[in-house]
């Protein structure tokens, strides 16, 4: 499996010495129950099915989602070995199973036409937009024929408060990568990469901005 290169890839919070601190700080700020639960519900996921949690972080949402459907093959990928060690603690602590890889989102180590589903919460927003593409045509080529993609991440601000907190994560994460997320563009993004049925389909408002849900359908074969 291809290992993430240590001197480009930047861990969640931004620096390794806040890896510890990452599920105080999404938990207080981003209402992350509310609207990972919403993103689960959104999936609909199914027994029997693959699932794939794309920079799954310490593992909440790859753990909520076995929770919900015991009979789902969840996996979580992430690029940094740090977090994966944490989520996998908590994966056991929480006695789910769990399995969790380590690789770039550009590079995944699955077989095409793979999953049922892949699901992914506040990553893209960390991505220079050429790495967004990747990721998206990545992402396209792992998912079976007729499957979906359910992304949560920042949006457009529903209004001036909403703009305004968001300043905040900009400078946190960089202005350049973010100002894809504001500006509404993940819906092209996906389209781009090939996915029909594109839609932006709720907004919760934060303490950071607006969080937006998305889905994406890869078209099945002969449509």
């Amino acid at each position: 499996m291809r290992k993430p290169d240590a001197k480009k890839y930047v861990p969640a919070l931004g620096w390794h010495w806040l890896t510890p601190c990452y599920d105080a700080v999404v938990q207080a700020t981003t209402r992350e129950r509310r609207f990972k639960q919403a993103l689960i519900t959104q999936a609909s996921f199914e027994p029997g099915q693959r699932v794939l949690d794309l920079a799954s972080g310490t593992g909440t949402l790859a753990i909520w989602i076995k929770q919900h459907q015991p009979h789902a093959q969840v996996t979580g990928v992430d690029g940094d070995p740090a977090i994966l060690a944490r989520a996998t603690r908590k994966a056991q602590q929480a006695e789910v199973a769990v399995q969790f890889d380590q690789a770039l989102s550009h590079h995944l180590p699955y077989p095409a036409a793979h999953f049922d589903r892949v699901v992914s919460s506040l990553f893209f927003h960390h991505l220079r937009w050429e790495d967004k593409e990747r990721t998206a045509r990545e992402l396209f080529q792992v998912l079976k024929p007729g499957a979906a993609l359910h992304v949560a991440d920042w949006g457009r601000a529903d209004n001036a408060l909403m703009r305004g907190l968001f300043l905040l994560v900009q400078l946190l994460d960089g202005f350049k990568t973010t100002q894809d997320n504001v500006s509404g563009k993940l819906v092209t993004l996906f389209e781009a990469a090939g996915f029909v049925d594109v839609q932006q389909r709720q907004t919760f408002h934060t303490l950071l901005g607006t969080m937006a849900l998305y889905s994406a359908v890869k078209p099945a074969q002969g449509s």
